[in-house]
């Protein structure tokens, strides 16, 4: 039997577009929404994806949808040359929500697993390496994120609230949770998160209640923003 010729991925990256997006009100998913002619909200939010192949490393997108999101669907085939791409469907039943997409997504990963939501945009002069800058950072704590100051309290309630501050020069996670009630004592947000192949198993905690978060401890590669266009619909 012939071996296949797809290369095996150096890193995994989970797409979750499975979310009905109801509050964005339109007859299209948010993330096909044209922020410049020919230019996608879901475009925008690859970008350090991208990177990430043209550093030369195979990449694996996981894309996580519903039937609803058949244009989604269609959509990425433009990026058919740039990344290895499969789809899992998530049955919202069986596993909802954001927490629910990553876990049917991580069967299908290999090596380290990055998180990326198609709804949110980096800003700033230099973000497009920031997922490989924040890869390299796993192998010395096995999680890192890319973040943005944010003080705040509405904006921190909404995302996926850290409190970093420097460590000998190295920006580190000292506590996080998502979507606090309390926001006091939280100072950054994170835009993407990215596991070590051994610590992937744990990525759902990161969006899940009631647990402690793995990122403490992380590493967090600072960018200038992050604008999460799902917030900007309410």
């Amino acid at each position: 039997m012939p071996g296949s010729s797809v290369p095996a991925p150096d890193v995994s990256v989970i797409l979750p577009c499975a979310g009905f997006g109801t509050r964005f009100g339109a007859p299209y998913p948010k993330e096909l929404h044209c922020l410049a002619p020919g230019v996608t909200i879901l475009d925008r939010s690859l970008e350090a994806v991208v990177e990430l192949a043209k550093s030369g490393l195979h990449v694996r997108l996981v894309v996580v949808f519903g039937a609803h999101k058949l244009d989604t669907v269609r959509y990425l085939t433009r990026y058919s040359e740039t990344f290895q791409t499969v789809f899992v469907h998530q049955d919202d039943t069986i596993q909802p929500g954001l927490e629910g997409a990553i876990r049917s997504a991580l069967p299908l990963t290999q090596g380290p697993v990055a998180l990326v939501l198609p709804d949110i945009v980096l800003t700033g002069s230099d973000t497009a390496g920031s997922l490989v800058a924040a890869l390299r950072h796993t192998e010395a704590t096995g999680w890192s994120v890319v973040a943005a100051e944010e003080h705040d309290p509405d904006t921190l309630r909404q995302m996926g609230a850290l409190a970093v501050a420097d460590v000998g020069g190295v920006m580190t996670v000292h506590a996080a949770t998502d979507k606090p009630k309390d926001p006091s004592g939280f100072n950054a947000f994170w835009g993407m998160v990215v596991a070590g192949e051994s610590e992937a198993h744990a990525l759902p905690e990161v969006v899940g209640g009631g647990v402690d978060s793995p990122l403490t401890g992380a590493i967090a590669h600072m960018v200038e923003g992050i604008v999460n266009h799902n917030t900007l619909a309410d």
